[in-house]
């Protein structure tokens, strides 16, 4: 699949997850269905994959975890949260630029629409 019909179907899946629970949820149980949702639909995806930090010669394991991965190329970090802010969009554009993806999607669940709930970001990381 081409990286925008991955996008388009997460972002499909996400709107499916959306309308069927509303805002107004922990983050956790929308990643997790979320999750459930592409894996259905028949996409890969690895769930709080881990980002390792390095700093020169120092490989740090600090916890950094993606929420969700999918087809091992695009970054999906999801929130719950009143509105976006630039540390959230710096958040994910960090976690792309460590683990050198070049497309992401930050989803805000907590809305009334989820289309406004939602920012693509790309980097050029490559």
């Amino acid at each position: 699949m081409l990286d925008n019909e991955i996008t388009s179907a997460i972002i499909h899946a996400a709107i499916e997850v959306h309308k069927r629970l509303g805002p107004g949820l922990l983050e956790s149980a929308y990643k997790e269905c979320l999750y459930y949702q592409l894996i259905k639909d028949g996409l890969n995806v690895t769930k709080e994959k881990p980002i390792p930090l390095v700093y020169d010669e120092i490989h740090l394991d600090c916890g950094y975890r993606i929420d969700l991965l999918v087809e091992n190329r695009i970054v999906v970090e999801l929130k719950s949260v009143e509105a976006l802010t630039d540390v959230h969009l710096a958040q994910t554009l960090t976690y792309m630029k460590l683990g050198n993806y070049k497309l992401g999607l930050l989803i805000n669940f907590n809305v009334v629409l989820l289309k406004d709930g939602i920012k693509r970001l790309i980097t050029n990381t490559y």
